[in-house]
């Protein structure tokens, strides 16, 4: 095996672009650490792609790891899949988004598959729509979502819309391994081999899709009473700017608020440090926009806009984020409450949440008679019970507490769009009802309990950071608390081991207490950081969730 130094005086010696040879000259130079951490080993081309820091190198995203990946992917193309095939491709504001999607276009086209590629930046969800619309085989995302701005990725969807899930993700993941060197792809025409057409995608797939969510929606006749609700609308510099104020318009809503630093799509995201809508640094801009003019909801999407954050007033008047745990409960019950009322619930429904999410979610969709499936983290997962289950039972809405949501099957990933819409709609339906979103969530509550969650992550980077969160793992594995925050230990699932869980192998650890508490830990399969989900239900579970958070994070 070469070491990172023989790997990256390869990259000086092979057939690399001459910037690309200056910058691995500079970090040999300057900078040993970066060095070894740049060409330490292959970025991981995992289940659902790629995703990592730009950069030269063997582990960064760059030209050449994109093509290498975009290769393997038309490699496995062309080996299972008859007749002619084609790929939808997208892209957000990310710095090289649009460079990575037209090589991953021109690599595709060179091996003779056609390609759909959008005009310019538009959201996940989208791209998720346009595979089903265009009957395509796959679709690329070239975006790293909520991560910092020296990031990008390179997600997968298969033909039914969804991220690629076994076995095709791991039969992909082979293929894309077997490319070892960049010389191995078609980065340029084969003599004698025809390209496939690069057909350019636009409004008229933004029409279709706008139409088909806008077609999900329960109460016009609430949106009609309440049109001027005041919605403050962030897309945190990314691709969410070019569909959500308009759906939310189509819908009925007259008075959305801009926050106009904000719209600009920029992939340095200058007016926030992680655009991420989880972390109220993100949202601040926008929560003071909501103070300015006095608005009754704020909503932010993620670069790709298939995340959604949202803020509203509390009992005082004052501005409040909801965590994804509480939206998507609120959500839920309205949704289901509403599916009710309108005599569409007959017993044949579902309703989707992940492991980590809350588990008042699986309440609600008990108390209306929906069954409620629980599956691994990402959303990918939800998708696969999606496809399982279609032309069976009726899919309602599914979400996960990482600020994803989606409703209806047109979009089979995560969608901030249609999120956003109904949570506008959600707030103007409860206005009927003489209630704000907060106090919505309170009546949930009363009706179900108070359940408290809270995800916290320790960050460890680099080589020796990822060795550090596989010990913590193997410890926890080993040695299992006996007690959890005062309550003794009651039950422990390994998802590492699928014979027992009945769900795909996944590096993930979940303790109960015998109080009903409950703690979860996986490492993050997209960042350098390892987490912990803490739940608690019952009037004292702020208390515990401190009591865990203490007791787990040193």
């Amino acid at each position: 095996m070469k070491s990172y130094k023989e790997v990256a005086q390869s990259w000086l010696d092979g057939n690399f672009d001459a910037q690309t040879k200056a910058e691995v000259k500079q970090l040999m130079d300057t900078d040993p650490v970066a060095l070894e951490d740049a060409f330490y080993r292959n970025l991981e081309f995992g289940t659902g792609g790629l995703r990592g820091i730009m950069g030269v190198g063997t582990n960064r995203m760059n030209k050449y790891t994109v093509g290498m990946a975009t290769q393997g992917l038309a490699n496995y193309i062309k080996a299972h899949v008859e007749g002619a095939a084609s790929v939808c491709i997208s892209h957000d504001s990310r710095n090289n988004s649009r460079l990575f999607a037209e090589i991953s276009a021109q690599v595709l086209s060179n091996n003779g598959i056609k390609v759909f590629l959008f005009e310019d930046l538009r959201p996940t969800p989208e791209l998720s729509y346009s595979i089903r619309l265009k009957k395509a085989t796959a679709g690329i995302m070239v975006t790293a979502s909520h991560n910092p701005k020296e990031y990008n990725g390179y997600k997968v969807f298969w033909s039914d819309g969804g991220q690629i899930t076994a076995p095709v993700d791991k039969d992909i993941v082979a293929e894309v391994a077997k490319i070892e060197d960049p010389a191995d792809v078609r980065f340029s025409p084969v003599a004698g081999e025809p390209q496939a057409p690069i057909e350019i995608m636009g409004k008229e797939v933004d029409e279709c899709y706008l139409k088909d969510q806008i077609s999900l929606m329960l109460s016009p006749e609430a949106v009609k009473k309440h049109a001027g609700l005041k919605i403050v609308y962030t897309p945190l510099h990314g691709c969410g700017v070019r569909l959500m104020p308009e759906a939310l318009k189509r819908i009925g809503f007259t008075n959305i608020i801009h926050v106009p630093e904000q719209d600009i799509s920029d992939g340095n995201f200058p007016t926030v440090v992680s655009p991420n809508p989880e972390e109220p640094a993100a949202m601040k801009m926008a929560l003071e926009k909501a103070d300015e003019t006095g608005a009754d909801l704020v909503l932010a999407t993620d670069p790709d806009a298939d995340r959604l954050g949202i803020a509203v007033r509390d009992n005082d008047g004052k501005m409040v984020q909801l965590t994804g745990n509480q939206t998507w409960s609120f959500l839920t019950y309205y949704i289901l409450k509403r599916w009710q009322e309108l005599g569409k619930l007959s017993g044949k429904q579902y309703c989707v949440k992940t492991i980590v999410t809350s588990e008042l979610i699986a309440a609600i969709c008990q108390s209306f008679g929906v069954k409620c499936y629980n599956v691994l983290t990402g959303f990918k997962y939800i998708a696969e019970i999606q496809k399982q289950q279609e032309g069976k039972t009726e899919f309602i809405c599914g979400g996960e507490e990482s600020y994803g949501f989606n409703l209806g099957s047109f979009v089979r990933d995560k969608c901030a769009q249609v999120a956003g819409c109904v949570v506008a709609e959600c707030a103007a339906w409860a206005a009927e009802q003489g209630l704000t979103l907060y106090q919505l969530l309170q009546k949930v509550y009363k009706e179900y309990g108070l359940y408290v969650e809270k995800m916290v992550y320790i960050v460890r980077k680099g080589k020796t950071g990822a060795e550090e969160i596989q010990k913590i793992m193997a410890d926890y594995r080993a040695t299992p608390p006996a007690v959890i925050a005062g309550s003794p230990l009651a039950r422990v699932i390994d998802y590492n081991k699928p014979e027992e869980t009945g769900l795909p192998k996944s590096n993930v650890l979940q303790f109960f207490n015998e109080a009903g508490d409950v703690v979860t830990v996986r490492p993050s399969g997209t960042e350098p950081k390892i987490k912990f989900y803490f739940g608690a239900k019952g009037d004292d579970a702020p208390a515990k969730i401190e009591a865990l958070k203490a007791q787990f994070i040193s």
